[in-house]
């Protein structure tokens, strides 16, 4: 966009606040090389195209955004002659990519000292050398060190999801190593107390009788419902006061494991009425085998199911042999987040799931937005220990008209007024030296807003925090999502 262009007055732009301390001659320079020019009410250029001048404002209104999303967002509006925008970056060359980072307009007609990038990185370099290696130090520095302690918290999140995994896993394993233990103990009774059956005196039809009770039994326990521990207190009693009547040594022990099996009383006296009873004792007594085998495979069964999910949510997490940009459900994403973190969630605070599972999928980079996820619930745990470590962490989604709305709601202390506007900004931290870095709301809000074409805000007051991230349900452009910086 171009505008009128005018007279130069060195005098004039002598006055703005940047070439005050210039000689005649610089500024003679600037007018010469560069030029002054008025804008008619309306854009002067924007966001994403090449910078290609330097902009210093003589008169006028300018306004200064940036696209969030499908929208642009202002964030200055001033009047103040001086203030400049555009190529601020071209002393840098072609190190770095020229574009503008903003958009700007103007709401009246406006003039501008305008300068070419060119001519104004020459003069950079000519008039100010020590001050242009100064700022090439600042620009780079920060860019190394925030790729450095991103990397690095990175690694610090990495390594709290390897403890809580290994925590997680830990448990089903050692589950099963101990069932397995066990069953095999429970099988070597068995088979002994198959042989003194068989060197029993039993007719052949009464064995066949015990083997199909025993089928009967096995399907039984894969039947077993859920009581409450006031009806299996009551069941074992009806049981062991069975077991006892009938001459059925130790049957207050037998009782609990026939009852986590499912069987009651008319069950045990099917068993009776289908064997002998001279041989009843040590049917049941096979069959308690019998059970207990079953319940341990059963119980082997969970465990290693247990270690599957969690293998797999930890596949999941990391999107292992998965394609970086893909429509993706977030409800698999949130759940295999939540799996990864349950170790440092820990048992005092409360996790709501509060879905919406009608949503579809959306276009995006799984294994960023779990990087999200795990920056928000980890913000959301460390609130919540601070008010004493009880507390409910809810996860939201809903659709929000053409957005899909993800919100973290926890009940810590809040966020104070004070900082709340900071709180996205690179290297700010509330948390204690060594706990935090302060790039995890900085890196999210770049995946959200930068890569995702999204939004990330908060909402907070004393015991009820909510950050809401917005994502598009659709692909809201063809222009290739931004790699965040």
């Amino acid at each position: 966009m171009s505008g009128q262009v005018m007279p130069c007055s060195p005098r004039e732009i002598g006055a703005l606040f940047l070439f005050e301390k210039l000689t005649p001659e610089q500024l003679g320079r600037l007018c010469a090389e560069g030029r002054v020019e008025r804008f008619a009410p309306g854009p002067v250029y924007a966001e994403g195209d090449p910078a290609t001048c330097f902009y210093v404002l003589i008169e006028g209104t300018v306004v200064l955004s940036r696209r969030v999303g499908g929208d642009d967002v202002e964030v200055t509006r001033t009047s103040q002659p001086g203030v400049y925008s555009g190529a601020m970056q071209a002393y840098i060359g072609d190190r770095v990519r020229q574009v503008y980072n903003n958009s700007m307009r103007v709401t009246e007609p406006t003039r501008f000292f305008v300068l070419p990038a060119g001519t104004f990185a020459d003069i950079m370099h000519a008039w100010f050398p020590m001050a242009v290696h100064l700022l090439e130090g600042v620009f780079f520095g920060s860019k190394s060190a925030q790729r450095t302690i991103g990397q690095r918290e990175r690694l610090l999140a990495l390594g709290s999801l390897s403890a809580g995994l290994t925590h997680e896993l830990n448990n089903p394993a050692a589950a099963a190593v101990r069932a397995t233990a066990t069953l095999r103990e429970r099988v070597a009774k068995m088979r002994h107390k198959l042989g003194v059956i068989s060197a029993g005196p039993f007719p052949r039809e009464a064995l066949v009788k015990l083997i199909e009770v025993q089928e009967r039994t096995a399907e039984q326990v894969a039947k077993a419902p859920t009581l409450s521990p006031l009806e299996a207190s009551d069941r074992e009693d009806a049981l062991g006061d069975w077991l006892d009547d009938h001459g059925i040594p130790d049957g207050w022990r037998l009782a609990p494991t026939f009852v986590q099996a499912g069987l009651d009383v008319d069950w045990l006296e099917q068993v009776a009425a289908a064997v002998d009873a001279t041989i009843l004792p040590g049917a049941i007594g096979w069959l308690n085998y019998t059970v207990e085998t079953e319940l341990l495979m059963d119980e082997i069964e969970d465990s290693t199911t247990r270690i599957s999910q969690l293998v797999g949510a930890a596949k999941q997490y990391a999107q292992l042999d998965r394609a970086p940009f893909q429509h993706a459900d977030v409800h698999e994403l949130l759940d295999s987040t939540l799996l990864m973190l349950s170790g440092k969630i820990g048992k005092r605070i409360e996790v709501v799931k509060d879905y919406d599972r009608s949503l579809p999928r959306i276009p995006a980079y799984p294994a960023e937005l779990n990087q999200v996820w795990t920056n928000l619930v980890d913000n959301a745990v460390s609130a919540i220990n601070n008010t004493g470590g009880d507390g409910t962490l809810t996860v939201r989604t809903a659709r929000e008209h053409d957005r899909l709305l993800v919100e973290f709601r926890d009940t810590g202390p809040g966020v104070p007024q004070e900082i709340r506007g900071r709180i996205f900004d690179p290297f700010f931290t509330t948390k204690p030296v060594g706990e935090g870095t302060g790039l995890g709301l900085d890196i999210s809000w770049r995946i959200v807003v930068n890569k995702h074409h999204g939004t990330l805000q908060v909402e907070s007051a004393p015991g009820d925090t909510r950050f809401q991230v917005l994502l598009p349900l659709t692909d809201p452009s063809d222009e290739t999502p931004e790699e965040p910086s």
